[in-house]
């Protein structure tokens, strides 16, 4: 038997599996950082062990639909229940952010989104970035919403979290993501703020 029959789909497979730290590496040289607001939701990962699953204030339905552009992605991608899933699942959505002056604060403050859209942008402003993301049962995940605790730092970042998250009622979560975006909007997770401590990813 020709030896490219298994030559050629050991190839395609090499190149897919590649493929994926190749992009990441693509989106951290070429991306732009930005600053995400996020709480820890989930400590504990049972199939990959101690993590953090976050959540952002930019993947929550209700702060999303208060922006302009929400309405036109609803029209052109309706989901099956107005109130609680509006849009259809698995749909594409581009959250346009605002960068915010942090003046050197520590940890930075978080990019504003100022508008959602069913298309890429193809216009912004050098202090903008527009993060792609996929709507599903109310919420929209970008891939960056789990954090992966370094084995010799658990329990130093687990305590800190915790110690971090008894804020006052109206108090901002001392917690914040900084990401690089490509101009594609595909985003990778680089470092994670707890208070005034930062934790690469």
């Amino acid at each position: 038997m020709k030896t490219w029959r298994f030559t050629v789909p050991l190839l395609i497979q090499t190149a897919f599996i590649l493929s994926i730290p190749a992009q990441a590496v693509y989106i951290h040289i070429t991306g732009k950082t930005v600053v995400l607001q996020t709480v820890p939701v989930d400590p504990y990962d049972l199939l990959r062990g101690y993590s953090q699953t976050l959540s952002y204030d930019i993947s929550r339905q209700d702060n999303l639909k208060k922006l302009p552009g929400w309405d036109e992605i609803v029209k052109k991608s309706p989901g099956v229940d107005k109130q609680y899933s509006p849009i259809a699942q698995n749909t594409t959505i581009y959250v346009t952010l605002q960068e915010q002056n942090s003046s050197g604060k520590i940890p930075p403050l978080p990019w504003k989104p100022v508008r959602v859209s069913f298309t890429k942008p193809s216009s912004l402003a050098p202090s903008q970035v527009a993060i792609k993301g996929t709507y599903q049962y109310g919420s929209v995940n970008y891939n960056l919403e789990t954090y992966y605790l370094p084995e010799d730092q658990r329990d130093k970042i687990n305590k800190d979290i915790s110690e971090a998250q008894k804020v006052k009622p109206g108090e901002q979560q001392p917690f914040v993501v900084e990401a690089k975006v490509d101009n594609q909007g595909n985003a990778i997770p680089l470092t994670l703020w707890v208070k005034n401590r930062n934790y690469r990813f």
